[in-house]
């Protein structure tokens, strides 16, 4: 049986924690900043957990990182 390739793009997006939760950062981070308050950038630092729709989806991507 071949291995499974990885999507790269996934695999830079989202990571596992210990218990196997799938967590992602939010997007609009790179630019257009300056005008947010602190805390609406504050926000953005934060990881927040796959909604479980598209974790199926991102679990085909990573066949081995997803418990």
């Amino acid at each position: 049986m071949p291995k499974i390739k990885t999507h790269k793009g996934a695999q830079s997006r989202f990571h596992i924690t210990g218990s196997g939760r799938l967590m992602r950062t939010k997007g609009g981070k790179s630019h257009l900043r300056r005008r947010r308050s602190k805390r609406a950038k504050r926000l953005y630092d934060e990881t927040i957990p796959v909604s479980s729709i598209d974790r199926t989806r991102i679990k085909r991507l990573l066949p081995y990182g997803v418990k």
